[in-house]
């Protein structure tokens, strides 16, 4: 007699437990769906922006050393020297050094037409062995990526936004996808294309998390800078500026190297950023033992007149905000750990350029699929496009911005 009063118990919460699976998955599709075109575009331009040192390497001959002629450590007076010997005229702004064996230093400078270029000079001859244009790959894909080349007040929040979209997918993932960590290696089914893509996006996702949920933090935290909440600047000191240019300046470079040197030996150096009209100090950039910040964040500052230590900057005395700010950039990119490090982003970096992809790919297989449950690539093609609704017009307009803005880089660029 109690059987089927408890089955009529069971059966409403049965239904509540339906609907709301139902409701979460709606959300995980609208948010993965409605923006896939501008969320793939900005995914794969983040993913290619890893390696762009790299790309502007295979584009530009002049980037190239061969590694067995690199003898020692960068030696950045012999750099300096060479470039201002080689385009007196020229106003040096900053030295980064080889980011691997086979680069060349890259010397940033601004010749007397007012034009941005890159001087590329052997890392330990000071041999110079050409120039290029400030308008490389580094330049163009971390630009795209990171405002669509609108000003950085606009675009930075624009794009970063889409972090809220993406921590709404990666949260509703846990709930529509039951015992998800069953999945880790659950094989593809290869029966017809909608199971496939579905195997495909929830195998790709599981193993995706943990790196989806580091761009989500680090995307939230640009969001937060640019309406901001930015911190606060690091330590800096005001030294008169210099007269000195070309050549004259360059030479300045070996004293004020030897006194930073002597100031803060274990620091790395990586970066040289020059005297400029409103200061007169070499600034001496790199690493020591803070882990997840830029170079800027141990520095050494001198006067280039008199080559004294007017400042020494230590990462590891900065506050818990700036050090936070330091790090996203590392962990977005995936710069911390060298070559390794890189090749792990890029890999989930198109990984989850690939979940924008399937995702999409089932909506539409589902969508379109007709009675013996099969759809073209057409149709669901077609069935994606009408899914994302008005949502696909921001989307275009957001990607044909920064193609539309980008002779204006150039043009601007380059004088």
């Amino acid at each position: 007699m109690n059987a089927a009063p408890i089955a009529t118990r069971r059966q409403p919460a049965r239904r509540r437990s339906a609907g709301g699976a139902k409701l979460w998955w709606t959300v995980h599709q609208w948010a993965g769906l409605k923006l896939a075109l501008f969320m793939t575009f900005v995914m794969f331009t983040g993913t290619l922006a890893v390696f762009s040192h790299e790309i502007d390497w295979l584009l530009r001959p002049a980037l190239r050393v061969a590694p067995a002629s690199v003898t020692g450590p960068t030696d950045w007076a012999a750099v300096a020297e060479g470039a201002a010997s080689a385009l007196p005229s020229a106003k040096i702004t900053r030295i980064e050094a080889p980011i691997g064996r086979g680069f060349a230093a890259q010397v940033s400078a601004i010749t007397a037409a007012d034009e941005l270029i890159y001087i590329y000079v052997h890392p330990t001859t000071g041999t110079v062995q050409g120039q290029g244009s400030y308008v490389g790959a580094q330049v163009i894909l971390r630009r795209m990526h990171r405002h669509l080349l609108l000003p950085v007040d606009i675009g930075v929040p624009i794009v970063s936004s889409l972090a809220l979209l993406l921590a709404v997918t990666l949260g509703t993932a846990f709930i529509v996808y039951k015992r998800w960590w069953r999945g880790f290696l659950k094989p593809v089914r290869l029966r017809n294309a909608r199971l496939a893509w579905g195997d495909v996006h929830r195998l790709i996702g599981v193993w995706s998390m943990w790196f989806l949920a580091v761009i989500i933090v680090t995307s939230l935290w640009y969001l937060v800078e640019s309406l901001g909440g930015d911190a606060p600047p690091h330590p800096s000191v005001d030294v008169p500026p210099t007269t000195l240019e070309g050549p004259a300046l360059a030479a300045r470079l070996g004293p004020s190297l030897a006194a930073a040197q002597a100031s803060y030996p274990d620091l790395r150096i990586e970066g040289i950023v020059f005297p400029s009209r409103r200061n007169g100090a070499f600034q001496f950039q790199g690493q020591d033992g803070a882990i997840l910040v830029r170079d800027r964040a141990n520095a050494v500052w001198t006067s280039a007149e008199t080559a004294e230590t007017r400042l020494v900057s230590d990462a590891r005395d900065l506050g818990l905000h700036q050090r936070l700010g330091e790090a996203a950039d590392p962990l977005h990119f995936g710069t911390f750990g060298g070559l390794l490090t890189k090749i792990v982003w890029f890999a989930f970096g198109l990984a989850l350029t690939g979940l924008c992809v399937s995702g999409a790919a089932i909506y539409g297989l589902r969508i379109a699929r007709g009675r013996d449950g099969r759809a073209s690539a057409k149709d669901a093609a077609l069935a994606v496009w009408r899914g994302m609704g008005v949502w696909r017009w921001v989307s275009i307009a957001a990607i044909a911005t920064a193609f539309i803005l980008l002779p204006g880089l150039l043009a601007g660029l380059a004088g």
